[in-house]
């Protein structure tokens, strides 16, 4: 046998788990937005599985969907004009978590928890608020490492292989429920420190409650202006 069959046979013999998405929901009473997606992981060779200790990338892909014309207009400050999406909208990393996998043969389920952010300056934030409905194509890339006894019962180690992803399909309306509970009728913006003191001194000086009655007072100046 050449070390070319060898190495074959020997990579044959490994565990390759394989994934699979189910559903999405958010986490309720998390303590920051967090969304949680079920999954499948299956071995489809004759291994038990002590353990899967996996690295998992979420890449949103905006190019497998559709978007209206008023959707394509809030995407534009995101993907740039629409004649050029063939090449901006190839894929934007929402995050990448560490996930342990218990042991098991055959299947097993388990859960990844994905920490998300409703600051619009981060631009997987300024898609997800510019879709009105549909779902977000995901693809979740998978690496690490397989625990598992071989026939002797010795604790072997295999990596993941770097071939295996995952799509799913998440329904928009998932992400605005977990947005609508830790922000409820409301958003989140980042200021500067500069600009929260100026701010807040207009506010003061102008009696007025809250940061929004002073937000909208001055846009309603801006509307005037323009006028």
């Amino acid at each position: 046998m050449s070390f070319g069959e060898q190495t074959a046979t020997v990579q044959a013999a490994m565990p390759a788990p394989r994934f699979e998405i189910t559903h999405a929901a958010h986490l309720a009473f998390a303590a920051s937005p967090t969304m949680v997606f079920q999954a499948i992981a299956t071995e489809p060779g004759d291994h038990d599985i002590q353990s899967l200790a996996l690295s998992v990338q979420v890449m949103i892909e905006p190019a497998k969907r559709g978007y209206d014309p008023d959707t394509r207009g809030r995407l534009v400050e995101l993907f740039g004009p629409p004649a050029r999406w063939a090449a901006s909208t190839q894929g934007l990393q929402w995050g990448q978590v560490a996930v342990t996998v218990r042991g098991f043969r055959d299947s097993t389920t388990f859960a990844i928890e994905l920490p998300c952010t409703y600051d619009l300056e981060v631009a997987t934030a300024k898609y997800f608020h510019a879709l009105s409905d549909g779902e977000v194509p995901l693809g979740f890339h998978f690496s690490g490492q397989v625990f598992y006894r071989e026939g002797g019962g010795r604790l072997q180690v295999a990596p993941v292989p770097w071939s295996r992803t995952a799509q799913f399909r998440m329904p928009i309306a998932a992400w605005r429920a977990m947005i609508a509970e830790h922000y409820p009728g409301g958003g989140w913006i980042r200021l500067a420190d500069d600009t929260l003191c100026t701010l807040n001194e207009r506010r003061a000086a102008r009696g007025l409650p809250t940061f929004d009655a002073c937000v909208k007072e001055l846009l309603s100046q801006e509307a005037g202006d323009a006028r």
